[in-house]
């Protein structure tokens, strides 16, 4: 009787937990939807096109398109012909922003892509695998009349991927090519109010360079950064989420550690997990606010990275350590198989990070795209990183099947126990059944959302209410994996509650002093606990 009220009442428990945390994963949703405003914005801008003969200080003379002292202007290239000017004398010039307006440290990043205007020519036409160089300069400045600061100068090659729809005739001359857009430029802060672009397209028949490219006509730059409202919203649930989850992981911590037993590995694993979601939570971005920290992306990608790693190797070990019929249990090295995917797909993942946007901390016009070995080597390593996933993938499947197949058989054998002790085993199996619906309701909302704010046009629209879909998505799977976390360690905390006297008398002869646990693999200062006797047993057989 009494075993029968304690399992009420934490069935009772697990409900109130369960909508309490679906309120709250509601309102993460509701946040992103309802009061961010889109997370990126993308603003076009067009090249002014400047001259520039003083050659011997390209290095030095910065071009301005407009505002005070700005550079001699060109309306097109007609004009230059015409004066006499050559392609080498000639400066493309953006400044971000545009007129009245200033950058701000919450825009977080600023990513650049590039598309040039060329158009046909009979006697210039667009050579087959055309590739164009770019001597490019990018500086910044707080101040209207301050003077331009170099933050980076490159010379960099794009591989033109240009189409013309027109059979190339006399009467098609004119006409532009439809070309791909190119990778330009990524930085990780927006530190400063204003910057500025010069590229120049220099020319030497000689060696080749920017020969059979085509007429180039003009430069657009597409800049994209982050919205400062969506910044201080996502800053604002880093702030609530990280105590939430410290708060818990010290909770669960100190539960375990008041059990006379060591902690086993499922504990631990869990609790590495809760680390590691609190490692993405700490909201160190407040201090991007203040300070010029290019390395905020790449600290990101790996904080992501650190974190699903932990989350595919926790997946891995909570199966394992519910199937109760293997020796090579407990011990992490158990799982060397299946860990070893999931450990070289991240360390692939991390390699080409590190070539893509470890680079772009010196350099920020490079991209390991834009040479056929840096593509090789690029693809190389998410095809290596694809394979683990997929290998992982099998294992997880194929490990939840089996976990599934020896619950079942394991339930014939719960009526020749008492009434407490089978409502306890039943409470064990009832809740690893929720977890495992609940992290399959997680992996396919985190799919599900991802897919419809990529088909979206990024916003819906309810008579006088829009719910900005991509930031609803950041928001809210964000949101859930932290209460997915929270409910882990929630629900595998150690309980401290005894069975009582007439529990005592079951069939398997357990103690009356023996712990609850909503683990079925906690193993006891005198053994592994009951249950998973029962489950060797029925596996020996």
């Amino acid at each position: 009787m009494a075993g029968a009220i304690i399992e009420n009442m934490s069935t009772k428990k697990l409900c109130i937990v369960g909508g309490i945390l679906l309120v709250f994963q509601v309102i993460a949703f509701l946040v992103g939807g309802l009061i961010a405003p889109s997370p990126t914005t993308a603003v076009p801008y067009t090249s002014v096109k400047c001259i520039d003969v003083r050659k011997n200080h390209h290095k030095t003379k910065w071009l301005v398109p407009w505002g005070e002292n700005p550079c001699e202007k060109l309306k097109d290239f007609d004009e230059a012909v015409s004066r006499q000017i050559e392609a080498n004398d000639i400066v493309f010039a953006v400044h971000i922003p545009l007129p009245s307006k200033e950058m701000s440290p919450w825009f977080q990043f600023m990513l650049f892509i590039m598309q040039l205007d060329i158009a046909f020519k009979m006697d210039n036409d667009l050579k087959e695998n055309a590739e164009v160089t770019l001597d490019v300069s990018l500086a910044y400045r707080d101040g209207m009349r301050d003077d331009w600061t170099e933050i980076a100068h490159a010379v960099e090659i794009r591989k033109l991927k240009c189409t013309f729809g027109s059979p190339k005739t006399l009467e098609s001359e004119g006409r532009h090519y439809d070309c791909d857009f190119l990778p330009f430029m990524e930085i990780g802060s927006v530190a400063h109010k204003y910057y500025l672009i010069n590229i120049r397209l220099p020319v030497n028949e000689r060696k080749g360079i920017n020969v059979g490219i085509g007429e180039i006509k003009d430069i657009r730059l597409v800049g994209i950064h982050q919205n400062g409202g969506f910044t201080k919203v996502w800053f604002a649930m880093k702030t609530f989420l990280t105590p939430s989850i410290l708060i818990i992981m010290v909770w669960y911590w100190r539960r375990i550690t008041l059990m006379t037993r060591a902690p086993v590995l499922l504990e631990k694993v869990i609790f590495a997990l809760g680390i590691s979601m609190t490692f993405i939570n700490i909201p160190v971005e407040w201090f991007s606010i203040g300070f010029d920290w290019t390395w905020m992306l790449l600290f990101g990608d790996i904080r992501q990275g650190i974190f699903y790693a932990m989350l595919l190797s926790f997946w891995i070990i909570f199966c394992g350590e519910h199937m109760m019929d293997q020796n090579e249990r407990n011990r992490l090295s158990g799982y060397w198989k299946q860990v070893g995917p999931i450990a070289v797909g991240s360390f692939c993942l991390f390699v080409f990070d590190m070539c893509e946007r470890g680079v772009q901390l010196k350099n920020p016009f490079y991209s390991i795209w834009t040479t056929e070995i840096g593509t090789e080597l690029a693809m190389a390593f998410i095809i290596v990183a694809g394979i683990c996933l997929c290998l992982y993938f099998l294992f997880l499947c194929f490990m939840v099947f089996q976990v599934f197949r020896n619950i079942s058989g394991k339930q014939s054998s719960l009526p020749v126990m008492s009434k407490a002790r089978r409502l306890h085993y039943e409470g064990l199996i009832f809740r690893f059944k929720f977890l495992m619906l609940i992290t399959l309701a997680c992996a396919a909302m985190t799919v599900i959302f991802f897919i419809v704010s990529q088909v979206t046009e990024g916003h819906w629209k309810w008579g006088d209410i829009t719910i900005q879909v991509n930031s609803a998505f950041f928001t809210g799977i964000y949101g859930m994996w932290n209460l997915y976390v929270f409910a882990l360690m929630f629900l595998y905390a150690p309980s401290h509650k005894n069975y009582g006297e007439d529990q005592s008398n079951g069939d398997l002869g357990v103690n009356s002093g023996e712990e609850l646990q909503l683990t079925t693999t906690i193993t006891h200062v005198d053994g592994p606990t009951e249950v998973y006797k029962l489950a060797r047993k029925e596996a020996q057989e």
